[in-house]
């Protein structure tokens, strides 16, 4: 088939390159416009644009994917089909209708759990133990779409949201080709969703991710975990926010109040609602991430002092 891949961030990547090394036949890449980023706020390429610049192949970049410069020059390459992972915008009718086969997007949950933009951070945050990916026909609602294929993923006592996600990225990838292949020889067909087991990920927010110390051990670690890597857990101490890795649970420890930071000789212990957590690296405002005890060291937290 002949294809246009729509996608922006690096996890979409592995998808881009399991349908450039594929029998089908990339024309060009949709991605989101360059963004600022970093202190200088200089424009930069999406990873999924940078992949294509560096081997020659058209992207595309429209504001929004209504715009009729967008439609019409999509209608001149007339894809088979369009594959999305991750792209990051909505997709009108408009640009539905054009390809034969639709648009088809790879999504990392087993639909209909978890329809929206953080489907892995809400797993980890939920302490769901099995999730997935689903690829099904984009269509007008909310990752509302029939489902062509699916496969599982176990999620681990440890696993942040960037490791799973990680997971995901390749073995989604390789089920993403398999649907275009069944597409094209025509022996695959979509399944609608069931009705019941809908759950919605909205995109977190930053405060989403603030560790709240009154919960149980185990929701703050979810929640440290399901901010890992991005937007960052995170919790304030003497005015300032600082950054938070993932925790362990530790059960052979003296409780301690909600919040409340004690440092035991080669570990740094937090009080939560049950039993206390030990921090792993902790990032300070302007400084580098380091050892919860080297950072524990630097600012010598008195017995009173809190984590809030």
């Amino acid at each position: 088939m002949r294809l246009v891949f729509a996608g922006t961030p690096a996890v979409a990547v592995p998808a881009l390159e399991a349908i450039a090394g594929s029998r089908h036949e990339l024309l060009a890449v949709l991605t989101r416009p360059d963004a600022p980023a970093g202190r200088g706020r200089h424009l930069v390429r999406s990873p999924v644009g940078e992949w294509a610049d560096a081997r020659g192949i058209e992207v595309l970049t429209p504001a929004r994917p209504r715009e009729p410069e967008f439609l019409a020059r999509l209608a001149q390459l007339a894809p088979d089909c369009v594959p999305v992972v991750a792209y990051g915008a909505l997709v009108p009718p408009s640009a539905l209708e054009i390809p034969r086969y639709g648009w088809v997007n790879l999504h990392f949950s087993l639909l209909p759990a978890w329809r929206g933009a953080a489907p892995v951070q809400y797993a980890v945050l939920h302490g769901d133990e099995l999730t997935g990916a689903s690829v099904f026909q984009l269509e007008a609602g909310l990752d509302t779409g029939p489902v062509f294929g699916t496969l599982t993923e176990s999620i681990g006592p440890a696993d942040t949201s960037g490791d799973l996600l990680g997971r995901l990225a390749g073995s989604g990838a390789r089920l993403l080709v398999d649907v275009l292949d069944g597409i094209e020889e025509g022996t695959l067909s979509a399944v609608p969703q069931p009705a019941d087991g809908v759950s919605l990920a909205p995109k977190l927010t930053v405060e989403d991710v603030r560790v709240r110390w009154d919960e149980p051990a185990f929701a703050v670690d979810r929640r440290v975990r399901a901010g890992t890597p991005e937007p960052g857990a995170w919790s304030m101490f003497r005015g300032e926010r600082v950054k938070l890795g993932p925790v362990a649970v530790v059960r052979d420890a003296e409780s301690l109040p909600p919040g409340r930071i004690a440092v035991r000789r080669a570990r740094v212990l937090v009080g939560t609602g049950t039993e206390p957590v030990a921090l792993g690296e902790v990032r300070a405002a302007g400084k580098r991430a380091m050892p919860a005890v080297d950072w524990a060291r630097g600012v010598r937290p008195t017995l009173e002092e809190n984590l809030g």
